[in-house]
């Protein structure tokens, strides 16, 4: 079977749906007054934080840099929305169970829920991929041609595997692009590649290319497999007669499966864009960003507390070996090197009675002057990356009750340093959820037409969907790499075989090339991008 980019035509007639219907005057007419709403609502807010935070700015050099760097930021969300649509709605159109039109704007819309009704625990875990150096210096040249490039290089490889109609997973190619600037910064630096890269993630990820696949593929076809022996409707595992939907239990299911890939892609797909904007607010302004200065008024006297027995903790480690002339140095050394030196914890432990005392002097977050904010949000960061690696390490030697201690600590650092302005979510949320209603006909035609040899029957769908929808809530669940992408399409596939279809073993190669070239291609890209903006800068 050929498959044609507007559908199948057998004897002159449409066999596969209408993906040429668009929005329409009155919904072209939405999206631009949506864009424009979005646009006055950031700057409204941006202006908002920074005369609360008392700043005055004596240049607007920053703001000229913030607005191009968020630009790029939710470009990169916008094309991931587009990018990625297939996943939720590739099966409901293909079985006619709603009108193509009216699928994306749907999904676009519990796309956008999904980003504001977030958590942002995901956003964080994305900023402690990059190299600490960098984030600790994210207002710098080089910290921007951090942002750039990674945002761009991810934008490229989205554009060009959207352009060949190929469905590639947005998240591993952000990761890709934060391993290729870990990994040059290194070697500009002279520490060596391997020293910039988080291996520990780059594994998990190399693990979650080659288990996805096989992990769609498999439970999508046992799945199908068991739906023909218990379901015994014959009329849902052939090709859908003209436009007819599927009988209304599977039609509600597959909508239904359909709205929660959809508010979850949002949920942590979203996280990720908020994450590196919020690095580019803190660069930029951080008298308004780089602490969260609307904890509550217990949060001063709960701090002090986890703070105290935090430092007790490490100073019962730390054996009376004196702390190093810079603390600081040490702590980012064992970050950044992984390596645990007897410098590393009696650095800790003055560093969290430094961190406790500037707190405790100046009485409360809100009450940090402008020009300690960005100091005394670094010591933090730095003090909340260290817990973590010696969690992760499980090095240092502590009982359980010490690494609950730390565990509080990190929490109250974390909460002081770690948040999200509602309108970050907003703005994010409109770029995923209006990109999900653009560009998505390119993606949607390949897993409809182009993976099997026969039309997607309406088992196939709610099968590979519902296959789909459980992976990225678990994923979501445990923060597990699964490529929600990679799920569907091998899902889709596995359906193909289950039901003796065959596969176009063409697009199976493109695919199965796409996925494997992603992790070294972004990483690549945004290695050279890094390269050329630190030398330009």
């Amino acid at each position: 079977m050929t498959a044609l980019a507007d559908g199948e035509r057998i004897a002159g007639e449409r066999r596969g749906p209408d993906l040429d219907r668009g929005l329409g005057a009155g919904g072209r007419w939405g999206f631009v007054v949506a864009i424009l709403a979005a646009v006055v609502y950031v700057a409204w807010s941006i202006w908002a934080d920074v005369a609360q935070s008392g700043a005055e700015p004596t240049t607007y050099t920053p703001f000229a840099l913030l607005f191009v760097a968020l630009l790029i930021a939710l470009g990169f969300e916008f094309v991931n929305g587009f990018h990625d649509t297939a996943n939720a709605v590739a099966t409901v159109i293909y079985t006619h169970s709603l009108p193509a039109h009216v699928a994306v704007v749907w999904s676009g819309c519990f796309n956008f829920l999904g980003v504001v009704l977030s958590s942002g625990a995901v956003a964080f875990s994305i900023v402690s991929l990059l190299p600490v150096e960098l984030i600790l210096r994210v207002g710098s040249d080089a910290g921007f041609a951090m942002v750039f490039a990674l945002l761009i290089s991810a934008i490229v490889w989205n554009l060009a595997t959207w352009s060949l109609g190929l469905p590639s997973s947005s998240s591993h190619t952000l990761i890709g692009s934060i391993i290729g600037v870990g990994f040059t910064n290194a070697l500009i630096s002279g520490h060596g590649g391997t020293a910039g890269v988080e291996w520990s993630e780059a594994i998990k990820i190399g693990w979650s290319l080659l288990l996805s696949p096989l992990l769609g593929f498999g439970l999508a076809a046992l799945l199908f497999a068991a739906m023909r022996l218990v379901v015994r409707n014959e009329a849902l595992y052939r090709e859908p007669k003209g436009s007819q939907p599927p009988p209304p239990w599977n039609r509600g299911l597959l909508i239904f499966t359909c709205t929660g890939v959809s508010f979850l892609h949002g949920s942590n797909d979203g996280q990720k864009g908020m994450g590196l904007i919020m690095l580019i607010l803190i660069g930029t302004v951080p008298t308004a960003y780089a602490l969260n200065k609307a904890v509550p008024a217990s949060y001063t006297a709960e701090f002090h507390s986890n703070s105290s027995a935090a430092a007790e903790v490490f100073e019962r480690h730390a054996n009376g070996a004196p702390a190093p002339a810079d603390p600081a140095g040490a702590i980012t050394h064992f970050i950044s090197e992984k390596t645990l030196s007897p410098d590393t914890v009696p650095a800790l432990a003055v560093f969290v009675r430094n961190i406790d005392g500037e707190v405790g002097r100046y009485g409360s977050l809100q009450a940090v002057p402008a020009q300690a904010t960005k100091n005394v949000r670094n010591e933090m960061y730095l003090a909340s990356e260290a817990i973590k690696r010696l969690s992760q390490e499980k090095a240092g030697g502590f009982s359980p009750d010490e690494t609950k201690t730390l565990a509080a600590y990190k929490g109250s650092l974390d909460a002081g340093t770690r948040f999200i302005p509602t309108w970050v979510k907003v703005a994010v949320a409109f770029a995923l959820g209006l990109g999900t209603m653009i560009g998505w006909k390119r993606i949607v035609v390949t897993v409809g037409e182009k993976i099997g040899k026969s039309h997607l029957t309406y088992g196939q769908g709610a099968s590979a969907e519902l296959v789909a929808m459980a992976t990225i809530g678990l994923a979501d669940g445990y923060g597990l790499p699964v490529s929600t992408t990679h799920v569907l399409s091998s899902g889709v596939a596995g359906t193909m075989v289950a039901n003796g279809s065959g596969l176009q073993m063409s697009t199976v190669r493109n695919l199965a090339a796409a996925w494997i070239l992603t992790l070294p291609a972004s990483m690549f890209i945004a290695g050279l991008l890094y390269f050329i903006f630190v030398h330009l800068f």
